[in-house]
């Protein structure tokens, strides 16, 4: 029998695509990152670590390298799948996201919060963070379908406008003002990417600056955090001996104010010894202005704009819609959660929980953005291959 032409010619271009190289620059930046956030997380963590975890001060950092090592694994493993088969599950992955926000709302809260869903001899993580990507995937699926009339109100605008807002909903609900944020914003990079029409987003703009006034103004929706972020040092001072809720927000500002020009230096940090609390998590960024001053911390804004910037070189060289709306959505993703962490640390925006991307301490966070990230370098090889 003689071997089929096409079948042949298939599995040829399935190796080749395989051989093909990816975007190295972006790499290098994103491992820079990695290296340097594991590096500031032990540095943030090593204190609560130990008088919180029985003398164990590399407790976060044991969990956080596990995984990093997880999360390189996939990215690496992802970036050799081709990512137009990542189609078929857009839906059902938004399906599954939605089921799971709704699940996290009947588990037990944690200070008033339904955000993780704990897994019996794994751990927890969090629904929301698997609501992102299926965002992303989702719309950019149905853009690269619908694209002729993605400018339409009822034929592209109105499908991707209830799906916003049934997952901005259930995070909302959470409460998790900042993740609704991040999400919203999301769709509206997607749906600016997608060709949908600026009235149609500004309708968004509005609805949604309504919805957050009619939350925090007439539900007093997260009053106490948006007291805190009014008037941080007014709330601070009611309670002199005691730690209130502005206590994390009041000692952030203390501490990036306390790092100066060149910083204290690595590992030097005064305020991680039990002033501000978990500093491993969504505050990690105050102790790196503490410890590496404000040039260190703008050194790494750059390589977090580089990421993005490199990021959005691969899209706009995507053999196609889905793969340029896809690497748009998962770069922009990071870029968004970076200013929003930023926001809060500095108290430009209520504290309300949003970690620094490959910085903060937490196992969902940084193996989906790893995962993620292996898609955006599956774009570049075969970007790089379709050239060749």
């Amino acid at each position: 029998m003689h071997a089929d032409p096409a079948a042949a010619m298939r599995k040829k271009k399935k190796f080749l695509y395989a051989a093909g190289g990816f975007d190295i620059p972006f790499l290098i930046i994103l491992l820079a990152i990695l290296v340097i956030g594991l590096v500031c997380l032990y540095s943030a963590s090593y204190v609560y670590a130990f008088y919180n975890n029985d003398g164990d001060s590399f407790f976060y950092i044991k969990k956080q390298l596990i995984f990093a090592a997880l999360g390189i694994v996939a990215m690496f493993a992802l970036s050799f799948v081709d990512y137009h088969r990542w189609h078929r599950f857009a839906w059902i992955l938004w399906v599954f996201s939605i089921l799971l926000l709704g699940a996290v709302l009947l588990m037990p809260a944690r200070s008033g919060i339904h955000r993780w869903i704990r897994i019996p001899g794994i751990g927890q993580f969090q629904p929301s963070e698997v609501a992102k990507f299926s965002l992303i995937l989702l719309f950019s699926h149905l853009i690269s379908l619908n694209y002729k009339r993605i400018s339409t109100f009822t034929g592209g605008f109105l499908p991707l406008l209830g799906i916003l807002m049934v997952t901005c909903g259930l995070v909302f609900l959470e409460p998790h003002l900042s993740g609704t944020i991040l999400i919203c914003m999301l769709g509206l990079v997607l749906m600016f990417v997608g060709g949908c029409r600026l009235r149609y987003l500004f309708l968004i703009v509005l609805l949604g600056a309504s919805a957050v006034f009619f939350a925090v103004f007439v539900l007093h929706y997260e009053q106490e955090r948006i007291d805190v972020w009014l008037h941080p040092l007014e709330v601070y001072t009611r309670d002199a001996a005691g730690r209130n809720e502005a206590w994390q927000t009041v000692q952030s500002l203390f501490t990036i104010g306390s790092g100066g020009l060149l910083g204290q230096g690595l590992g030097n940090s005064r305020q991680k010894h039990l002033f501000l609390p978990e500093p491993q998590n969504d505050f990690i960024f105050a102790v790196v202005c503490e410890e590496l001053g404000f040039i260190g911390a703008a050194l790494i804004l750059l390589l977090f704009a580089l990421l993005i910037w490199r990021g959005f070189v691969i899209a706009m060289n995507a053999p196609d819609k889905f793969g340029s709306v896809l690497a748009i959505g998962l770069t922009a993703q990071i870029g968004i959660q970076v200013i929003l962490n930023i926001a809060v640390v500095t108290n430009s925006m209520p504290n309300t929980g949003i970690s620094l991307p490959f910085f903060s301490y937490g196992g969902t966070s940084l193996v989906m953005l790893l995962a993620q990230m292996g898609i955006v370098l599956a774009i570049s090889r075969q970007s790089r291959l379709k050239k060749g």
